[in-house]
């Protein structure tokens, strides 16, 4: 059973995962899905929605950090495990 912490890492990564493959398949859609909330943020959903490469690349390095994530705590389990 996982423990609080390490749900709260899991979840982490699935958000960035998630959210990363969303941005990769659909990146107007993503874009559009985040543009609530203060008007300095609504105006750089905006700039996402209209420069879908670069909302991919975001996407991308979200995955990646993800994955990362993941591996970087699952190796601090196994040396803590030890």
């Amino acid at each position: 059973m996982l423990l609080p912490s390490k749900r709260w890492k899991h979840f982490t990564a699935m958000a960035l995962i998630g959210d990363g493959v969303m941005a990769l398949v659909h990146p107007r859609s993503d874009a559009i899905a985040w543009e609530g909330g203060p008007k300095a943020w609504q105006s750089l959903m905006r700039k996402l929605r209209d420069h879908p490469t670069l909302t991919r690349a975001i996407g991308a390095a979200q995955i990646i950090g993800g994955i990362c994530w993941v591996l970087h705590h699952e190796e601090e389990d196994q040396e803590a495990s030890d």
